[in-house]
């Protein structure tokens, strides 16, 4: 198998193969590649344990490794998701949040895992790039949600 010029890795505690086969369950254009297993006992896993694995996300390549308790993920780091409307945001929304995820503000949430999402509908990309007062009322409906509601967003636009 061909190895990608550039591919992100992903530090997880233990669970890199679960995230990943949600993530491939979850998204379109994604897929768990491969799962090496560790060849002997490691600081964080037993001999026969996932060490790491190979997916893609939305084509994007991936790599998870489990290194064990030491670092954990943070909004520095998150996948952005354009979706194209509301039902598109839902979806990916509760597949996160519902799978023990957590929400937060202005369209993103954090899987089970600590990974942080984007769920930003093109609605919202747009009307911030429209500029002047359009872009200043999308701006404040975007602030006082969580999830995104492009219906609300639409109306702000609007004025």
């Amino acid at each position: 198998m061909a190895v990608a010029k550039n591919t992100i890795c992903l530090w997880y505690d233990k669970d890199a193969e679960a995230a990943a086969r949600f993530y491939a369950e979850t998204f379109p254009d994604s897929a768990v590649k491969e799962v090496f297993r560790a060849p002997t006992d490691f600081p964080s896993g037993k001999a026969g344990d996932a060490l790491t694995v190979t997916f893609t996300v939305l084509g994007i390549p991936c790599l998870g490794l489990n290194g064990g308790p030491m670092f954990k993920h943070s909004e520095a780091f998150s996948f952005q998701i354009a979706t194209e409307d509301q039902e598109e945001t839902d979806r990916y929304w509760n597949a996160i949040v519902g799978n023990g995820g957590k929400e937060s503000d202005c369209g993103w949430c954090k899987d089970k895992w600590g990974l942080s999402w984007q769920i930003t509908p093109r609605a919202l990309t747009e009307a911030l790039s429209a500029g002047g007062e359009e872009s200043k009322r999308a701006f404040a409906a975007m602030m006082t949600m969580q999830k995104i509601d492009v219906a609300k967003i639409e109306a702000a636009r609007r004025g």
